[in-house]
């Protein structure tokens, strides 16, 4: 947390922190305890619609540069904001109070918001940012949800600097001397989220078929240098990641146990089944998506790919009280922190129902309890030897791997810095 001098876990409900006290908003005005005070306890409120933190809080302002969050009265360890701290950007106490931090963000980073239209926004360089003025005057940023548009863009002198490349474009770039390549491990795992709240995935045991169906090595293949292994539900930057011993491997002989077990012998009684995936943002969606659907069809599922612009997919994302569109669902989901709730407890506790609609009051009762534990240390155990191996056997979602970032920028841009959840440093270009 670039603003914060010091940050101290005093007790289970008290967490202190000391900030920087060079900072000021892009508006001018000087950064001090008390828009953390009002960013935590507007943040905190459990009627936002993003509900990243585990409860309310109270921050007590000890000085302008020195303030404690208390947590205690509501539940939950003051722990736990050691790293959702840093997740969200801290926002002036007037602009919460007038509600102007939805018309304009006035933040204190690097860059400054000029405007927005579509797809593209326009930045420019902060004059007071504390830790010098960029080189960079100006920066727009479009989205372009097709990979191989965004590497047209890049190679015509349109773009500077673009993300999410597949290994075709890289081989392309790569032999242009004008640009270069960055990899980064990614906090993005990548799922097959099922829809839990409807049949047939309201068994566990079809849930768990389908992932024994699934080669999660072939899928690695395809993707290339885009997807790396991982053998839980959070990927191994985050807090707590361990390589689960039992989590659901290839197995064609068990994925037929288990749909007989259920009822559904060979696949036969299952209804017709849709998987929806989007193309053109995530690497070989489509190329991926085809293969796990032969590999299910080659089990007895009677699946049918759907893929969709991106615009589609979102619509079809997350649950609704009939449960949402389709039965499955392929999705990322990368949080600027290491905290593992932010994908944990925010699609797999009863209290969100966010994409997967599962309502499990065994997983409750683990997320809970490894929300709950007085330490750090005593949380990562929970997590490695409890949380962790549950969801490997309740599956709501398979994880088919974690996302391996691929940038690409002309050769001369340089002091850039990306980070595992994708966000691009240039405050030393």
């Amino acid at each position: 947390m670039e603003l914060a001098r010091e940050i101290k876990i005093i007790d289970r409900d008290r967490i202190a922190f000391k900030i920087r006290n060079d900072v000021r908003f892009h508006d001018g005005t000087p950064l001090t305890a008390e828009d953390f005070k009002a960013t935590f306890e507007y943040a905190s409120q459990p009627d936002r619609p993003a509900q990243w933190y585990p409860g309310r809080c109270k921050v007590e302002v000890l000085s302008k540069d020195a303030f404690e969050v208390h947590t205690g009265a509501f539940g939950y360890p003051a722990s736990l904001f050691y790293f959702l701290s840093s997740f969200l950007p801290v926002m002036s106490a007037k602009d919460i109070k007038s509600g102007d931090m939805v018309k304009r963000p006035n933040g204190t980073g690097p860059f400054r918001f000029v405007s927005q239209k579509g797809d593209n926004v326009v930045l420019e360089a902060n004059p007071t940012f504390f830790m010098g003025k960029p080189k960079i005057q100006n920066l727009n940023y479009n989205f372009v949800g097709d990979a191989a548009a965004r590497t047209r863009a890049l190679m015509s002198g349109q773009a500077h600097l673009i993300e999410r490349l597949e290994a075709e474009q890289v081989a392309t770039i790569e032999k242009d001397p004008r640009f270069k390549i960055t990899r980064t491990a990614s906090v993005e795992n990548k799922y097959l989220f099922f829809r839990c709240s409807k049949p047939p995935f309201n068994n566990v045991r079809v849930r768990q078929a389908a992932c024994h169906a699934i080669d999660r090595e072939q899928i690695l293949k395809v993707l290339g240098m885009s997807g790396a292994a991982s053998n839980a539900h959070i990927a191994p930057v985050k807090f707590g990641y361990t390589d689960v011993a039992d989590y659901p491997e290839f197995n064609p002989a068990r994925c037929q146990q288990l749909l007989a077990e259920a009822g559904f012998p060979k696949g036969n009684g299952l209804p017709p089944l849709e998987y929806i995936s989007s193309v053109g943002f995530y690497p070989k969606t489509r190329e991926y998506g085809e293969l796990i659907t032969a590999m299910l069809k080659k089990q007895g599922f009677p699946v049918t790919l759907n893929a969709v612009d991106v615009a589609t997919w979102n619509e079809s994302l997350y649950d609704r009280p009939d449960g949402g569109p389709g039965h499955m669902i392929d999705c990322g989901w990368s949080a600027g922190s290491p905290e593992p709730d932010l994908v944990l407890r925010t699609h797999f506790h009863s209290s969100s129902k966010r994409i997967c609609g599962i309502v499990d009051p065994e997983i409750d009762a683990a997320l809970d309890k490894e929300r709950n534990a007085a330490t750090p240390a005593e949380r990562k155990k929970i997590l490695q030897q409890e949380t962790l191996p549950l969801l490997a056997r309740k599956v709501p979602a398979y994880s088919l791997f974690t996302s391996v970032f691929i940038h690409a920028m002309v050769k001369d841009l340089g002091g850039i810095y990306i980070y595992p959840n994708g966000m691009i440093d240039t405050n030393q270009t």
